[in-house]
Parts: C-alpha cells; sequence; structure tokens
C-alpha cells in the first residue's frame, strides 16, 4: 500500500487532498497545527502538530513515506499577506517548516516529495498591466516578488531544488494560481477573494451593497480545487520536476468576479469599491504553455461551475451561522 504524508492536511488543500488520496487506496498520514474546521480528516492518522519544531516533524516523518506533500505555510489573503503587519511569522514559520521538512525527508529517504509554491514569487514588474500580466515560469529572475510571503516561496523553491540537486531526491515543485472551493476559510481575515465575495454576497441583503477593496480592476484567476488535485496527480505520476504553474488563464476583474457571484445569488445587489493600501499586484493570471507541454493538462470547466458550487456552500455556512444565533 502507497504511505504518504501530507503537512497542511488541517487546511484547505490538504483537507481535500488527505480525501482524494484515501480514495485511491493510499495509507494517509495528515499532520497540521490545527484540526480542519469545516470537516473531520479522513486521515489514517491525523496528528496535531507544529511542524516549524524539529522534534515534530521528526517524529511525523519517521518513515520512508512513497509521497510527501508540503502544503503547510503560514498564509492568507490579501488582509494578511499584504498588510505588513504579519511578514515576520509569514517568513519564519514557513521557512522553519520548509527547512525541517526537507532535512528530515532526505533524512528517511522519502521518495518523492511535492512543494506547493505560489503565484506570489512572481515579480511585481511583470503584474502592473491587469490586461496583460506575465506569469511564465521562466519569468521569476529578476526576482521581485509583491510580498515577504512571496520571498519566503521562491527561497524555499530553491531550497528543494538544492536538495534535489545535491542528494538526488526526487522533487516536484508547483506554483499555486488562487486555488478556490467548499471547505475553504471564507471569514477572518484570511480568506481568499473567491471565498469572501461569496460570503459577503451570502451575507447580503437583497437590495443591497457590497464592498470591494480597490478600484476592483485588478484582475486575477481562480482555480477550482478538483482540478488543481487532478494537475497535481498527473505531476506526481510524470518526471516533469518543475517549478509549473498549477492555474486557470480564465482571467476576471474583481469586480467582475463580484458581479458573477451577484448573478449566481439571484440578488439584486450594488457594488462599492473602496480604497486600501494593500490590495496586491494589478493583473495575475497562470500562464499554462508549460504544463501543457510537459503534463498535457489545462483547466477543462469554466469559472461560473466552480463559483456556483462555492456559492451554495458558503451560503449554507452563514445560513447555519445565523440560525445558531
Amino acid at each position: 500500500m502507497r504511505t504518504v504524508l501530507v503537512c497542511g492536511a488541517g487546511g484547505f488543500i490538504g483537507g481535500h487532498l488527505v480525501k482524494k488520496l484515501k480514495k485511491e487506496g493510499a495509507w494517509v498520514r495528515g499532520v497540521d497545527c490545527k484540526e480542519h474546521e469545516f470537516a473531520p480528516s479522513v486521515a489514517d492518522e491525523f496528528i496535531v502538530g507544529d511542524l516549524t519544531k524539529q522534534e515534530v516533524v521528526a517524529s511525523v516523518l519517521d518513515r520512508p513515506f512513497d509521497e510527501v506533500y508540503q502544503l503547510a505555510a503560514d498564509m492568507g489573503g490579501a488582509g494578511y499577506i499584504f498588510t505588513g503587519e504579519n511578514d515576520a511569522n509569514l517568513m519564519f514559520n514557513s521557512a522553519s517548516i520548509n527547512l525541517n521538512i526537507i532535512q528530515q525527508a532526505y533524512l528517511q529517504k522519502v521518495k518523492k516529495i511535492f512543494y506547493s509554491s505560489s503565484a506570489c514569487i512572481y515579480p511585481l514588474y511583470n503584474q502592473k498591466d491587469p490586461g496583460n500580466p506575465n506569469c511564465a515560469e521562466d519569468s521569476v529572475y529578476p526576482a521581485n516578488p509583491d510580498s515577504e510571503y512571496g520571498w519566503e516561496k521562491l527561497f524555499s523553491e530553491r531550497l528543494y531544488q538544492a536538495f534535489a540537486r545535491n542528494h538526488g531526491m526526487q522533487v516536484r515543485i508547483a506554483r499555486f494560481h488562487n486555488v478556490f472551493g467548499p471547505e475553504g476559510t471564507f471569514s477572518g481575515g484570511r480568506e481568499k477573494a473567491p471565498a469572501a465575495m461569496c460570503r459577503k454576497v451570502a451575507e447580503a441583503e437583497d437590495g443591497g451593497v457590497i464592498e470591494v477593496w480597490g478600484d476592483g480592476k485588478q484582475t486575477r484567476s481562480f482555480l477550482y480545487i478538483d482540478e488543481c488535485l487532478e494537475a497535481v496527480e498527473r505531476f506526481m505520476k510524470g518526471s516533469f520536476e518543475g517549478p509549473v504553474n498549477i492555474g486557470s488563464e480564465e482571467m476576471v476583474s474583481l469586480n467582475e468576479l463580484a458581479q458573477l457571484v451577484i448573478d449566481i445569488s439571484g440578488k439584486k445587489l450594488s457594488i462599492k469599491n473602496i480604497p486600501v493600501s494593500y490590495e496586491g499586484v494589478r493583473g495575475r493570471t497562470s500562464d499554462n504553455r508549460l504544463i501543457k507541454e510537459k503534463l498535457g493538462w489545462a483547466p477543462s470547466r469554466p469559472l461560473r461551475e466552480g463559483i456556483e458550487k462555492n456559492y451554495q456552500w458558503v451560503l449554507s455556512q452563514v445560513t447555519q451561522s445565523v440560525s445558531a444565533i
């Protein structure tokens, strides 16, 4: 039986990944600093532990797992990453986790390790035009990420690549672009844009107003969780090491995203743009040329389909919260 360790199993992507691996028949150990917020883990073992601590990593990564998926990180949405107030934690915690995990994976002779990097590593100067951002994998240097979160991700990419070169480890590095779906954080300041929009619309009364940070013209692309996991599976089965983008090329402005959620809800709402000092880059979307070439993969579902599913889930959560009051 294939043995797998999922680091960050209490998070959104990690929780869904554990479910997929179990359906495929793998024996799975999950680890995170917290239990999953919305669904009990289906892992064979789930350990609550702080992966910034070497002794915790040594205890959970205690054998030559067939696969290790490293998704654990200190992260959040724009309200957490771009204010500057969390920079020390973002860098120290995530770097500590990656240093501990790659070293222990080497000592335990792990067969293959997946590292989830981020589109946040791409240079700020290539993402100033909301209609034409450049996020091709080879555009990352000269480096100038838009946040300390991005700098740490770039450092950790190089860390995993160095271990692969020096110790012959099988490493796979993917740069995720705004993955979303049910069972993801939708409130509290760490939520991403799709979840935030769905929450705002779900909470709004018909005829009301929802707020969108910035002028709403900044662009992004968003990938539904099921498609993300399909790409990860292909990536792990192949010989290509990456780094490679895993994301959608269906780019929308944040105002368009908000209007899409409003349309799905059936409510009549207006959008109010509010100035903020930390809205992030002006434009970002996945460049999928390399993943199409190396893995023969591209997203097949339109954004609306995923947003419909996400909105219904968020709506159910909001409704439950109101009913509980």
